[in-house]
């Protein structure tokens, strides 16, 4: 879990598959000299997965991201061989908010759209998730109900 350090990146590869990279900067949980501490990790993501992060994900916000580990190699432009360490990225989910996101891009909350601006709509089942009714949830017990 983390915040992206920019917006993702979403390419098409020759086959026409959706690919999104981009780099998470986690907190440590401890300080070093009374100063926070971060890793910067990079991570990919395919498909819908990918889509949905290029659509609903900016530079700031918190993403939790379930996935693997990754290496891999490549040669540079300039010939030179580089190794890569990232997360392959499975699902991704929301956890949270950048405090000013709202008023920066209103276009990128849910349900507003700005004046003359369109997008067609994404569902649920768009993005492999699964929607159930009222029905499917039950009514958690407070704290003075549990047997224990």
């Amino acid at each position: 879990m983390g915040r992206l350090t920019a917006d993702p990146e979403l390419r098409t590869t020759q086959t026409g598959k959706s690919v999104v990279s981009f780099s998470l900067a986690v907190d440590r949980d401890f300080q070093q000299s009374g100063e926070k501490q971060a890793d910067f990790i990079s991570v990919v993501a395919w498909g819908k997965t990918a889509e949905f992060i290029d659509k609903y994900f900016r530079k700031g916000r918190m993403i939790a991201v379930v996935g693997r580990i990754q290496t891999r190699t490549y040669t540079d432009k300039d010939g030179n061989n580089r190794k890569v360490v990232e997360i392959v990225a499975d699902k991704v989910s929301f956890t949270g908010e950048k405090a000013d996101t709202a008023a920066q891009e209103p276009s990128r909350i849910e349900g507003y759209e700005p004046a003359g601006k369109t997008r067609s709509p994404v569902s649920a089942a768009d993005v492999g998730y699964e929607s159930g009714t009222p029905e499917d949830f039950a009514e958690v017990p407070s704290d003075d109900d549990l047997p224990f």
